[in-house]
């Protein structure tokens, strides 16, 4: 009985071992991918071309993406692009609608939707409200801290106080 427990036992961590490392070379492929969009999110980008580059289907990839980094691949470009519509338009020599073919969107509008749920006002706003409050003096990376797109489920919840 002791020799089954055993074999039992060294089966086991046989196969959880053997479960770490698949998980571990699929979250390398996910990483492979979360870099590529870092990397061109100005180029026409999408999900099967992306699962493609890695062996994945699309589905498997979006499901594993949300997993491991808690957004969809198309959720995670999206906030990439926004990001830098907003260094550009701070930046204020160029329109709104130049910024959003620049950093990949091929509909104003859509980016324009976008752009407003994630940074809380439309791109016109934003880039009359940089114009009027530029952060003079700071370190690009401060400035891109400080005003990086905030998702309403990262938003902290207020809990409301009683009496």
């Amino acid at each position: 009985m002791l020799l089954r427990s055993t074999r039992a036992s060294w089966h086991d961590r046989a196969v959880d071992d053997s479960r770490r490392q698949a998980r571990l070379r699929e979250l390398t492929l996910l990483r492979r991918v979360r870099d590529r969009m870092d990397r061109e999110y100005a180029h026409p980008l999408d999900v099967e071309a992306l699962a493609r580059s890695v062996g994945m289907s699309a589905g498997h990839l979006s499901r594993q993406f949300k997993r491991a980094y808690g957004e969809s691949p198309y959720s995670y470009l999206m906030t990439r692009r926004i990001e830098r519509a907003m260094t550009l338009l701070r930046r204020g020599d160029l329109s709104v609608t130049d910024v959003c073919f620049e950093v990949g969107c091929s509909s104003l509008g859509t980016f324009s939707t976008r752009f407003t749920e994630l940074v809380g006002m439309p791109p016109s706003v934003y880039k009359r409200s940089a114009d009027d409050h530029g952060m003079p003096g700071l370190p690009s990376l401060v400035v891109k801290n400080v005003t990086r797109p905030i998702r309403n489920r990262e938003a902290r919840r207020r809990t409301p106080r009683l009496a």
